[in-house]
């Protein structure tokens, strides 16, 4: 009988590192993914909490007696600082007159800070003498409504 030539046991090629399998392409999309949405998740909650605080100070603020044009710069105040985390800093602290007003009217159907007692908020807190006219209460509503605007955007 005549001997078989067996050839020596042939090893595949080695796998090339390019191109990566398919489940290696999802690892990059899937990390996106959670980028965005941790980032949402992150935003989502620090506006919660920003309203949050914002509506209970400003119901401590309303239980205060304080005198109009303190109130009125305290409320300026409140608002602002929450526009300022709601917001980025650059699109909202420089704000002030009417520019501001339009700001606070900008998700409001009826423009109640431009054109309603929430004009008082436009420089009513710079002057020496302030009117015994102004409605506060009617001014607190409407920054309730504001807050509960802005929680809404969330």
């Amino acid at each position: 009988m005549e001997a078989l030539e067996l050839k020596d046991i042939h090893l595949p090629e080695t796998i090339g590192w390019w191109p990566p399998a398919p489940g290696w392409w999802l690892v990059p999309l899937a990390l996106i993914l959670l980028v965005m949405a941790l980032r949402y998740l992150y935003r989502r909650l620090t506006r919660n909490t920003a309203v949050k605080r914002a509506q209970k100070l400003l119901t401590q603020l309303r239980q205060q007696s304080l005198e109009p044009g303190q109130c009125l710069s305290e409320l300026s105040i409140l608002l602002r600082r929450t526009a300022i985390s709601l917001e980025s800093r650059p699109l909202v602290a420089g704000l002030h007159g009417q520019a501001w007003l339009d700001y606070l009217d900008k998700n409001l159907p009826d423009a109640p800070f431009s054109q309603g007692v929430g004009r008082y908020l436009a420089d009513a807190h710079y002057r020496p003498v302030i009117q015994d006219d102004i409605d506060l209460n009617a001014l607190f509503t409407l920054c309730e409504r504001w807050l509960k605007q802005q929680g809404k955007r969330a």
